[in-house]
């Protein structure tokens, strides 16, 4: 048995791939240009590098889910600021 093994045997259980990581930050990098989530999604990048399944798991990955959220909030004080004026 491998060292690594013994130290955490539920560790390739739960840890991301190395393509899962590269398709997150593409689209962390695509949602700060101002691209909705919805359509990095579609692009044949995303769609190439990940699995539905796998996409359907970004919205649990802490990082996606702050910034998206961070942007959601930026558009509603946006919104809010230009009723209000």
């Amino acid at each position: 048995m491998s060292r690594s093994a013994r130290r955490n045997p539920f560790k390739s259980l739960f840890a991301s791939t190395s393509r899962e990581q590269h398709v997150e930050r593409y689209i962390l990098r695509e949602h700060r240009t101002g691209r909705a989530f919805a359509e990095i999604l579609e692009d044949p990048y995303v769609r190439a590098w990940s699995t539905p399944a796998e996409r359907a798991r970004l919205l649990e990955r802490p990082k996606l889910v702050a910034a998206l959220g961070d942007h959601a909030i930026a558009d509603l004080k946006a919104a809010i600021a230009h009723t209000s004026s």
